[in-house]
């Protein structure tokens, strides 16, 4: 029998999808987890490339593991009706760069986050895998099952969405009050 194909290498990867997906760290976590266990329960299903097949046996798999984290992550939702609230304790996370004093940075951020938590799931996905995970759209498309043209509506949608809400800020301070400060009399 073959060596088994090394799934932690894509651990990276499949955490930080999976933390855009549920908005926290601690479910984001138990995604990769029962993802991490079907594709190693599953493992005798991953057809690798042949010989002769230009398929990078390494890109394969990867779309694997997230066609799985993305069939793990529909199935817990619907189960569960979980609700994906924003990544706001991703805000105080110190292991987020900061170049300058880092309000400014943190503030955007935070927009980013409300923005791409206000998108409809299926949106939210297709934006993650291309322009986050860096996916092709075919690549894309073949993780969540749909056809390349839905990819590219959906995308297009979410982008529009996401200049849309980023042109108007989630919390814009009355005049002369700082944000998160309140005015006592």
């Amino acid at each position: 029998m073959a060596d088994p194909p090394d799934l932690i290498v894509h651990l990276p990867r499949l955490r930080r999808y999976a933390r855009a997906l549920t908005g926290d760290a601690a479910s984001a976590d138990d995604l990769v987890q029962d993802t991490l266990e079907r594709a190693w329960a599953r493992l005798h299903q991953w057809r690798a490339p042949v010989e002769g097949d230009p398929a990078d046996p390494s890109e394969r798999l990867r779309a694997w593991l997230f066609t799985l984290m993305h069939n793990v992550h529909v199935n817990q939702r619907r189960q569960h009706h979980l609700a994906t609230d924003p990544l706001d304790d991703m805000l105080d996370d110190p292991a987020l760069p900061s170049v300058s004093g880092g309000q400014l940075e943190t503030l955007a951020l935070r927009d980013i986050h409300a923005a791409l938590a206000g998108l409809p799931l299926p949106q939210r996905e297709v934006l993650l895998l291309v322009g986050l995970e860096d996916f092709s759209y075919a690549e894309a498309a073949a993780v969540l099952d749909v056809p390349v043209g839905t990819v590219m509506s959906r995308l297009s949608r979410a982008r529009a969405a996401m200049r849309v809400a980023l042109s108007h800020p989630v919390a814009t301070p009355r005049p002369g009050v700082a944000a998160g400060w309140k005015v006592v009399k």
